[in-house]
């Protein structure tokens, strides 16, 4: 056999070993093995680049490169599913099905409903060519690269052999299979006490850690956090079953990870069995779960129960109850956010949750800690919200012990010792040192590149800390002082250090409103700055604003309208401003994001549906940009309504109900000229 034979051999060989080690959890190697017929097919790689092949397993180690995800459109809309907390919204869910099909008998899949990040995987000929982020529904992150790094998603699948009779059938040319990525329990609390020990900021759970991993730059960084996949939805024009479980069990055949808790049913209490058992067992399960989806097995049935604006009439979510546990607690510890913000954080003793070690759970604000006249000692009541976010919910005031003080809300700033300040209308106390606070001011950097801000994607909340640590910045403005030379370290990181710099220097050309945004001025959102810049136009005209013509927009109430004048009036802010306004950065509206009409000047509006020729969000922009206003729910005050298709039945009969004209997209578009 000569070293090209070899190389298609042990590429054969490893794909089939990481089927049977990751999918299967039946390995017939050792890992001493499997490693040396990896370098061994890494040696010849390295030997004969002309057999360069991506999907060779050898590739699922990743890459140090930094690449921006390029925005991809669904081919079939990745839409959510309808939720519901209780058994008679099940049944209520059934009979519609029974309407909806005119009597006609059906099955139901039932099926586990994992905690993690949708993705969908594109199949041409075998081979992974595409993994897609769900996105807004309609587009997602080409996160192919990163998604290839995940043993459990296969790169390539084999054909069932020709001679056999009995075999599965063949995958289709081209199909698409959805699931979920997941970070196992074991895999995240290694990683949180590894990052613990490090002094980093804790994932507050799974499928934060799993989302935070697979939207990483470096797809090597994903290898190293052993992410996992189940899939659960088999679509394409040739599929090899007439129902949705049969495909399933196809599909697993051809080498997909695909979920045993998977079963199909005909019967409500059927249903709720499932339901019931899972409960119980899903605490046993190596990745985080939330509920049971519900489907109409039929592909046909499901065609003709069709789809509401945002979800499918065929399927359902049940969620479990949260989960509560009682434990002591012990301490009241305070944390700093960006704007200022204090939050209380309960500190416990540790104890098991929902598949995770909890010991630390958000008290919210002082009164929420009044609300149940929290003391050190107490045994208190802790739930996930949603499965995710521990929580205390309640007291048992009988195991109080007799010395338990009551929790005293600080006075003074944790981090600087500065007087905490309570703003009229605010639950949370706040420390007013915005510009001497450490986590005040890497919390203004770190909001400040974020995406819907200056979008420096070549940085991080970790990157932040280390150059504020470094004394290279201490605010916003110091971010355009960074050259190659400062952070290149050794000498080894001159690409990587060269793309933040060319990062820093791109959003130079972001536009004002964003600039705005990004500035942090407290209380001022995205929305809000949207509604400041194209009021004002141009930085000098925001910064002379009094207080009553804040307050005549739209939008803009007194707390915050004292807040931006504030701002405005700080001395160290105003020399930010300049700084930023001398490295070249957008102190003014252009023409392009002017106003282009007032034809829609004094209309709300509100968008429904799914759209062919611009996304949501470009009409919402199309929307301002003519003097609308884009509203969120029909009222009467409503002016139209924007619809796409698939336009949800409950807004259609109360936009009847109230009068409200539909507006098609062609139509819209030929009302503001284009």
């Amino acid at each position: 056999m000569d070293e090209k034979e070899r190389i298609i051999q042990l590429r054969k060989e490893l794909h089939e070993h990481n089927y049977r080690y990751y999918v299967l959890n039946q390995p017939t190697i050792g890992d001493q093995e499997f490693d040396f017929m990896m370098h061994e097919l890494q040696d010849l790689e390295a030997k004969h680049p002309e057999m360069a092949d991506e999907n060779s397993p050898t590739q699922r180690v990743g890459s140090d490169l930094n690449e921006e995800f390029r925005q991809v459109e669904h081919k079939y809309p990745m839409l959510s599913l309808a939720n519901t907390y209780n058994e008679q919204d099940v049944a209520d869910w059934y009979e519609s099905v029974s309407k909806g099909l005119a009597g006609e008998d059906f099955e139901v899949c039932c099926e586990m409903k994992y905690d993690g990040l949708s993705i969908s995987l594109t199949y041409v000929e075998g081979r992974l060519t595409q993994a897609v982020t769900r996105g807004d529904g309609v587009r997602g992150d080409d996160v192919t690269a990163n998604v290839k790094t995940i043993r459990s998603i296969p790169l390539v699948l084999t054909p069932p052999a020709s001679n056999d009779l009995f075999a599965t059938p063949s995958y289709p040319r081209e199909f698409e299979i959805r699931g979920e990525i997941l970070m196992p329990w074991a895999v995240f609390e290694r990683l949180n006490k590894e990052r613990e020990e490090a002094e980093e900021p804790l994932f507050a759970n799974p499928r934060n850690a799993a989302s935070g991993t697979l939207k990483s730059q470096k797809s090597s960084l994903v290898a190293s956090r052993q992410l996992d996949a189940y899939l659960y939805y088999l679509l394409g024009e040739e599929l090899p079953a007439e129902g949705h479980y049969e495909n399933l069990e196809v599909a697993r055949s051809w080498g997909f990870k695909i979920s045993e808790g998977m079963k199909k049913v005909k019967t409500l209490q059927e249903i709720y069995d499932f339901i019931n058992y899972w409960d119980k067992a899903r605490k046993s399960l190596p990745v985080a779960t939330d509920g049971i989806v519900l489907k109409v097995n039929s592909v046909r049935q499901q065609r003709s129960l069709g789809f509401t604006a945002k979800s499918p009439r065929w399927a359902i979510a049940y969620k479990f109850k949260a989960e509560r546990v009682c434990t002591r607690l012990n301490e009241v510890t305070y944390q700093v956010g960006r704007t200022g913000a204090v939050t209380p954080v309960a500190n416990m003793d540790p104890v098991q949750l929902a598949g995770t070690t909890v010991k630390r759970a958000t008290l919210n604000n002082e009164d929420f800690i009044r609300s149940f006249d929290l003391h050190i000692g107490d045994y208190v009541y802790v739930e996930k919200g949603g499965e995710i976010i521990p929580k205390i919910v309640g007291v048992d005031v009988d195991q109080r012990p007799i010395i338990a003080q009551p929790v005293q809300f600080i006075k003074r700033c944790p981090e600087c010792g500065t007087p905490l300040v309570r703003y009229e209308g605010e639950a949370a106390w706040y420390c007013p040192n915005d510009t001497g606070c450490p986590p005040q001011i890497k919390g203004r950097i770190e909001h400040f590149i974020a995406r819907k801000a200056m979008n420096i994607d070549s940085l991080g909340p970790e990157t932040i800390d280390d150059y504020y640590r470094q004394g290279l910045i201490h605010n916003v403005a110091d971010l355009y002082d960074i050259d190659v030379q400062q952070i290149n370290g050794d000498g080894s990181r001159t690409k990587s250090a060269q793309r933040i710099v060319n990062g820093i220097q791109a959003s130079k050309e972001v536009p004002f409103e964003r600039v705005v945004f990004a500035l942090g001025i407290r209380f001022v959102g995205e929305t809000s700055a949207k509604l400041l810049a194209r009021h004002f136009k141009n930085i000098d005209a925001l910064m002379g604003a009094g207080l009553e013509e804040l307050q005549e927009i739209e939008g803009i109430g007194e707390v915050m309208a004292k807040s931006i004048i504030t701002y405005f009036h700080d001395e160290k802010n105003l020399e930010i401003i300049r700084r930023l306004r001398e490295y070249g950065l957008q102190m003014e509206l252009s023409a392009n994001d002017s106003q282009l009409s007032t034809i829609l000047e004094g209309q709300s509006i509100v968008i429904s549906g799914v759209f062919a020729h611009h996304s949501r969000d470009e009409y919402k922009a199309l929307i301002e940009q003519n003097g609308g206003k884009n509203v969120g729910s029909i009222s009467s005050k409503t002016s139209f309504i924007l619809a796409g298709e698939n336009m949800g039945p409950s807004k259609l009969q109360k936009a009847e109900k109230l009068g409200i004209r539909i507006v098609n997209e062609e139509e819209f578009l030929g009302m503001i000229g284009l």
